[in-house]
């Protein structure tokens, strides 16, 4: 692809991401012929030793090796800027973008794909049901591995990519890690405590990492729509001011146990404990000109409880020929309490509306795998196993309004079952010095079953998806470290159980049991979904410099065929007397993204020489996109920008115990055209980072660090021609701000 000729399609809020672009790609073919090997002298020479420099392989060589494109972050870069989730960790990885307010974390999406394109593991293992990255301290992982393409091994629901998380565990030497925090958020205090010890004795090693906290924020928001009836003229604007005060505790234990004997062959025992509780309350003013507003003011209150615990085991066998057996399991059990309250006063002169909400969910999950690993003589390393997972959901729930309930036929138990299945098969060759392959093949099968309620009919849903995978690494020059990427690669987005089976939920500003708004829509589930298919493929340059820099530009495009997406429509409900708008999710065609990520990591002293010994960490990514059942323009899929932005730089005083850095991360603003009617728009979203570490000596340091500098509120909006009761054509555009905050944490580091 011409990098010019890129740039050229691109609007002019991409120009600084080209230019970037276009001036890594000139570098990149600069340095492609490799500097000419010496000349070989014919004359004996007298043998002398020459000094030997001793180079770990850490993170960078190891993704160097790897044949299938992956991205390795190492303990130095988790703690680089002391963040207090792990999401805020990946905003600044080559083309992971975060949704929400800055400072905030939330879920990440890889290419700018969410809602489910991208996968999670932790240690390997599908996160189970309602965990967020960002339950998961910091402090508990030893490293991230970010996979661009899937394999046959790590699983194919991954159209985006990949996010594994690796727990702390398996230090031969000891440790013992006590972190002390404190955060301050618009006046709200956010105290943390993390905990790791690791301890040998003989062939038996254990890990035990414990953290807590406690957050407490404002999330505020403030909502503003305006409605314009075409036929009549008449004009209706409505400003909703709510004030909302959370706080949540949370702990996090986990631990790894590994025995180990003299052949290598390892026992792991991998438990892990998650409880947290949070509440709050909250407040609205709802003021409106034109039109009857559905209330005046509100008020309500929530309380949620999370729990869940998972214990998983590994055995390994290592074969006296090479290579090894790998038999793993995993058992869990996750737990959700929510209670919801909201009164809405003066629904009708007079009149005030109340809708109460509570919720028990219970899922219970197994999982198993056995893998065979065999490595020949002729540099092969075959891997095949298969897979099998079991997850049942049990789910009792209620909607009460005004003392009746109008979900009387879903009220009561909701029951599910999902059942996976999958085989596999892959070999990594290395078949020659320049050229390493990797192929596999992978059939995975999913079958959900389950009712809504007791007088409901079972629904049922089975899809299975055979992908075929294939990685490629080719060095052109065995006296350089430069090489070049490539993989083609078949995956997959399958329905999860909330947009199969749901009960639907009631929109709470249109409550009561007359019509509500098309911008204000209740919830369902479809059981007819199909899983989306990618076919995709991946180009990449990759430069490794000295130390542990590197240049790299990734190409990459996704074609996407029975993309989901939700749709609202206007249907005849058992929950009201009259029509609702009700969204669910629909398979509304295909679609294909392309784009690229550009990432440069080095220390300006290995470049240049006298220059100081800054570390820059930077990266650029340009995502387009285009969905064939929508028209144009802006026709993309939802949530996925132009593109992200990363400038960091670290900086070692000299002669001085500190270390300082910062970082500028930066999202475009777009607009997102749903359906013909419909379009959703984000504002830009800037957020600066920096840190501080003092060193006080080998045993404790003191770390400083503010996110969200110069903080700007996180601003979307959308617009929507709709029609009301009267079949008359209005136009509706909202805005929604909320505010957001610079976060300060204070954290002090100390090895007992």
């Amino acid at each position: 692809m011409n990098g010019t000729a890129y740039c050229n399609d691109r609007p002019h809020k991409a120009v600084g991401f080209c230019v970037l672009f276009t001036a890594l790609l000139a570098g990149l073919a600069h340095a492609q012929t490799p500097e000419p090997a010496p000349p070989q002298s014919t004359t004996p020479a007298t043998v002398t030793l020459q000094p030997v420099e001793v180079v770990g392989v850490g993170e960078t060589e190891d993704r160097r090796r790897s044949t299938a494109s992956k991205i390795i972050i190492g303990r130095d870069e988790i703690d680089r800027f002391g963040d207090s989730t792990v999401s805020e960790i990946l905003k600044r990885l080559p083309g992971v973008t975060v949704q929400g307010r800055p400072g905030r974390g939330g879920a990440p999406s890889m290419r700018g794909l969410a809602g489910g394109y991208t996968q999670i593991l932790i240690d390997g293992e599908r996160a189970p049901r309602g965990f967020s990255l960002d339950d998961l301290s910091p402090e508990q992982i030893e490293r991230i591995e970010i996979l661009r393409a899937p394999t046959a091994e790590t699983g194919s629901r991954a159209i985006g990519g990949t996010i594994n998380i690796i727990t702390r565990g398996g230090y031969s030497k000891r440790l013992n890690e006590l972190r002390i925090g404190l955060g301050l958020e618009n006046g709200h205090q956010q105290p943390t405590l993390a905990w790791s010890r690791n301890e040998t004795q003989g062939n038996f090693n254990y890990n035990l990492s414990l953290s807590a906290n406690r957050n407490e924020r404002a999330n505020d928001v403030t909502n503003v729509t305006h409605t314009q009836n075409l036929v009549t003229g008449e004009l209706t604007d409505q400003t909703e001011v709510n004030e909302i005060a959370n706080a949540r505790n949370a702990i996090h234990v986990n631990a790894r146990l590994q025995w180990r004997d003299e052949r290598g062959s390892t026992l792991v025992l991998m438990p892990m404990l998650v409880f947290s509780h949070g509440g709050g309350h909250s407040g609205s003013q709802l003021q409106q000109v034109g039109g009857i507003a559905p209330y005046t003011h509100s008020a309500g209150t929530s309380d949620t409880r999370f729990s869940t615990g998972r214990v998983a085991g590994q055995w390994t066998y290592r074969l006296e020929q090479g290579g090894n057996v790998n038999l793993r399991f995993g058992l869990g059990q996750s737990e959700w309490l929510t209670q919801n309250q909201r009164t809405n006063f003066d629904v009708t002169p007079g009149v005030n509306g109340q809708q109460n909400t509570s919720s028990d969910q219970h899922d219970t999950s197994f999982s198993s795998s056995a893998k065979i690993t065999k490595t020949l003589d002729n540099q092969h390393s075959l891997v095949s196993g298969m897979e099998l997972d079991l997850n049942r959901r049990a789910e009792t729930a209620t909607t009460v309004q005004n003392g009746e309930s109008p979900l009387t036929d879903f009220d009561g138990n909701l029951t599910a079952a999902i059942i996976r299945v999958a085989f596999y098969a892959q070999d990594e060759w290395a078949l020659t010095p320049q050229w390493a392959l990797h192929a596999g093949l992978r059939w995975e099968g999913i079958d959900t079953r389950g009712s809504i309620s007791a007088n409901a009919p079972d629904v049922s849903n089975r899809s299975s998806v055979l992908t075929p995978l294939l990685h490629a690494v080719w060095k052109p020059w065995l006296e350089s470290r430069d090489q070049l990427r490539m993989s083609l690669t078949r995956s997959y987005r399958s329905p999860d159980l909330q947009n199969l089976i749901a009960r639907p939920s009631i929109n709470s500003m249109y409550a009561v049991s007359g019509p509500n708004e098309q911008i204000h829509p209740d919830r369902a589930g479809n059981p007819g979904l199909k899983p989306e298919l990618a076919t995709g493929l991946d180009l990449a340059f990759e430069r490794y410099l000295a130390g542990n820099g590197i240049l790299s530009a990734n190409l990459f495009y996704r074609s996407i065929h029975n993309l989901m997406r939700s749709e609202t429509a206007l249907e005849t409900v058992a929950w009201a007397s009259v029509p609702r708008w009700v969204s669910r999710m629909q398979n509304i065609g295909d679609a294909t993204t392309h784009g690229i990520e550009l990432e440069a990591k080095f220390r300006l002293s290995d470049l240049l020489e006298d220059a100081p010994k800054l570390d820059f960490h930077t990266n650029a990514s340009l995502f387009s996109s285009s969905v064939s059942g929508v028209p144009g323009p802006n026709n993309r899929l939802s949530q996925q920008p132009d593109g992200t932005l990363n400038l960091g730089v670290d900086y070692r005083v000299p002669h001085w115990p500190l270390t300082l850095g910062g970082n500028l991360n930066w999202t475009p603003g777009y607009t997102t055209r749903l359906t013909a009617q419909q379009s959703a728009w984000i504002a830009s979203k800037r957020v600066g980072d920096a840190y501080l570490l003092w060193t006080v000596n080998t045993s404790a340091q003191l770390r400083f660090s503010a996110s969200n500098l110069a903080p700007h509120g996180y601003t979307t909006g959308g617009f929507l021609d709709s029609r009301n009761g009267l079949n008359q054509t209005v136009l509706i555009t909202t805005e929604s701000l909320q505010p957001s905050y610079t976060s300060w944490q204070l954290r002090l580091e100390i090895k007992l």
